[in-house]
């Protein structure tokens, strides 16, 4: 029977930490008997990892694949509690500490191809033999770290999308035009972004729907089997509002909508040094044209 009854690591509830903010919490350890020459510590740690497959040579007449990989630790930190007079009696025991994460940690991610991830860990142990760890997951949200003149100018902040459309048996023809408006393209996470539509829709169809999706595109690095530096680009929605228009033929309808960032949300890479992983992010309209199986797509970009 162990002499560890429980172990507990004690944090604030669901709490979204900043880059360059402290987190601080109670190791609670409960013994059944007495622990003589206890090692009791906590850990921060924060890492990322990466790996994906992908064909060796895509030329030969037979598959073969390739595992690329990446990985790095962003963070590690421990803290070993004194222990005085070398024994704790049984009862309850509370141990208080502290941790700061430096600036420029990056967010909290997770996706198929890769994950950025951050945990405390509290660990009892007595004659190099561990009794009895916990850990738990923290959500951690990057900071911008550049200035904001640097990057104010990314244009456009509007963007004109338009598409032809062939009907009636290929005897009529018409177009829609799809044009975003976006006062600003700088957003913190969890900011509401909000933008203009206009559809000018020159045909003799209705349209039905337009659906608006904030993109978080990722270009991952890893390194293959044969050591040769390899790269993906992957692309996921991180927000989605489906606008219903009932845009009539031959007429212009404006769409104002809004879509809120989650938090926490991987910030705007400027630099690829040393990254695992870089992001970057897009506002994107889409329309299926009617009576057409084309669809007309517009993208804006910004900056979180």
């Amino acid at each position: 029977m162990s002499t560890v009854i429980s172990i507990q690591l004690v944090l604030p509830e669901d709490k979204v930490y900043l880059a360059g903010s402290s987190i601080a919490g109670q190791l609670v350890l409960k013994l059944r008997s007495t622990l003589v020459d206890p090692v009791v510590k906590v850990e921060l740690v924060g890492r990322g990892y990466l790996e994906w497959k992908e064909e060796d040579n895509p030329h030969l007449d037979y598959s073969r694949s390739t595992v690329c990989r990446n990985q790095a630790v962003f963070i590690s930190k421990e803290h070993y509690f004194h222990i005085s007079d070398g024994w704790l009696d049984s009862g309850v025991h509370t141990f208080d500490f502290n941790f700061s994460f430096p600036p420029g940690l990056p967010s909290t991610f997770t996706s198929k191809i890769g994950f950025i991830s951050y945990f405390i860990q509290g660990t009892c142990s007595g004659r190099e033999i561990v009794l009895a760890k916990e850990k738990k997951y923290l959500l951690l949200q990057g900071t911008f770290g550049n200035n904001e003149a640097d990057v104010k100018d990314m244009d456009p902040l509007v963007v004109e999308t338009r598409k032809d459309a062939v009907y009636l048996c290929c005897f009529g023809h018409g177009s829609v035009v799809l044009r975003m408006y976006l006062e600003k393209n700088i957003f913190s996470p969890g900011d509401h972004i909000v933008f203009v539509t206009d559809i000018s829709n020159r045909t003799c169809k209705y349209i039905r729907k337009v659906v608006f999706a904030v993109h978080c595109i990722v270009l991952y690095k890893g390194v293959n089997n044969r050591g040769e530096q390899r790269s993906l680009e992957d692309r996921s929605e991180v927000t989605r509002l489906e606008s219903r228009t009932n845009t009539g033929p031959f007429q212009i309808m404006r769409v104002i909508g809004t879509l809120v960032l989650p938090k926490p949300l991987p910030i705007t890479s400027t630099r690829m040094e040393n990254e695992i992983m870089s992001f970057r992010y897009e506002l994107v309209g889409t329309s299926n044209l009617p009576c057409t199986p084309s669809t007309m797509v517009g993208r804006l970009p910004i900056i979180v």
